[in-house]
């Protein structure tokens, strides 16, 4: 008894060391293809997406907590001298930078839905305190019909 059981666990061990090296080699020929850079967006251009609001402290202000706008949308490549944003496929996340109290309440409107804004001034997030991956200082919000 002990003997076909000795017998059985060799064979048993003798296949899992000649099936492992196919298992793993399957999963390297599996791997996924590299993802393509966005489409380009440029001034002028309509970028489309979520819009999300957040609260962070403004460093400029004494730290008082004001709301900071977001747009989640496909990946794009900004113009150069921009380009991917050292990512691969280009910024998803796009921060609404507010010029008065006017365009803050315009959008606070919209938190949580589908908008459109035209791109007028483009670039990629270089402060430490933004929170998206390219921020857009100048633009106008395209109402839908």
């Amino acid at each position: 008894m002990t003997k076909l059981f000795a017998t059985r666990l060799a064979l048993a061990a003798t296949m899992m060391l000649l099936v492992t090296p196919a298992i793993s080699a399957q999963q390297d020929d599996a791997a996924p293809p590299a993802p393509k850079p966005g489409k380009p967006i440029n001034t002028g251009d309509v970028l489309s997406g979520e819009l999300n609001a957040m609260k962070v402290r403004d460093v400029k202000n004494a730290g008082k907590r004001v709301a900071m706008y977001q747009i989640t949308s496909e990946p794009r490549r900004l113009p150069a001298p921009n380009g991917l944003c050292n990512l691969e496929t280009g910024p998803e996340t796009f921060q609404l930078v507010t010029s008065s109290d006017a365009q803050a309440a315009q959008l606070k409107s919209f938190v949580g839905k589908e908008i459109s804004v035209k791109v007028d001034e483009v670039a990629c997030a270089s402060d430490p305190g933004q929170m998206s991956e390219a921020v857009i200082t100048k633009w106008s919000l395209i109402k839908k019909q």
